[in-house]
């Protein structure tokens, strides 16, 4: 192969490699640096009968991001009107996850950030398996349980939606 034929093999291969970081660079996604694979514990809430699978990255309560070891950030405690999550504490029906009211990924209202409630049974009453918010704020209606806004906003985002 001639001198030639490398040099314009080479050239042709540094013009590729500026007009792709051109085109990314115009694109508007930002230059976030070299990526890594992290494991970062996954969990299961319900969305309208569905199960969306979501991390729990950031809380504002200090003494809850100790105990789960995540990150503590009290600014989140300024965050006004997130949506509920709701998580059950004592007595709870066979597969009873946290469900997510309002919102999920691919709506225009989504967003990652939550209010925390906690959902309790009240005694005497069985507990019965909620998988949507609108059946979690009858049944308090009903009398059949109390629902605590504990004050708490977390960074969960779903990164898959179930069907």
């Amino acid at each position: 192969m001639s001198a030639r034929t490398i040099l314009v093999a080479v050239a042709a291969l540094v013009m590729c490699a500026a007009t792709s970081t051109a085109v990314v660079a115009s694109s508007g996604a930002p230059t976030l640096g070299p990526s890594s694979r992290a494991q970062e514990p996954a969990y299961k809430g319900y969305y309208d009968g569905h199960k969306d699978t979501y991390l729990v990255l950031d809380i504002s309560s200090k003494a809850q991001a100790a105990a789960l070891h995540i990150n503590y950030a009290p600014r989140l405690a300024g965050v006004k009107s997130a949506p509920p999550q709701y998580f059950f504490q004592g007595r709870a029906a066979a597969g009873q996850v946290a469900v997510f009211g309002l919102t999920e990924p691919g709506k225009p209202n989504y967003t990652p950030l939550w209010e925390e409630l906690f959902v309790t049974w009240k005694p005497g009453v069985t507990p019965a398996l909620l998988k949507v918010d609108d059946d979690i704020t009858a049944a308090a209606k009903a009398g059949k349980l109390t629902i605590r806004d504990t004050h708490v906003v977390l960074n969960a985002p779903i990164t898959s939606v179930g069907k």
